[in-house]
């Protein structure tokens, strides 16, 4: 088995921006020379994550929706009152989320379906440099 770390950087809006990785995921499987494994991609940080949805305007909608509703912004948080910021709401919501994703792969392309891409989401309340990485594993 060969392991390959790589890094993805890019810059974010913050407040929920969700960002499309999957060409960038692939690129990377490609690169590789593998023929068939797992690609894991990991955020270090407390306020972003990564997941799968169809990266289209009304589900990137919906989803963002979704988390108003779970852990609104004016709730009051723990964290905003122990700290100096108030990016509570942020951490609840990517650790709802989480901060991995791992896909299989086959052929040196990523098996993901039709409608499903691999998104970040930066949950944090400014906007942010972000640098996932990317885990290779296969033969």
């Amino acid at each position: 088995m060969r392991i390959l770390n790589s890094r993805i950087e890019f810059k974010t809006q913050g407040n929920a921006d969700i960002i499309e990785i999957s060409e960038r995921v692939g690129e990377l499987v490609e690169a590789s020379g593998m023929d068939s494994g797992l690609a894991t991609v990991f955020v270090p940080g407390a306020t972003g994550a990564v997941t799968t949805l169809e990266h289209e305007p009304g589900a990137c909608h919906d989803f963002k929706e979704l988390f108003d509703f779970v852990a609104p912004v004016d709730r009051p948080y723990r964290h905003n009152q122990r700290m100096v910021d108030s990016n509570g709401h942020s951490h609840v919501r990517a650790a709802l989320l989480g901060p991995s994703l791992a896909v299989p792969f086959e052929n040196g392309k990523l098996l993901l379906g039709r409608w499903q891409q691999i998104v970040f989401v930066d949950f944090d309340e400014v906007p942010r440099s972000r640098t996932l990485i990317v885990n290779v594993m296969g033969e």
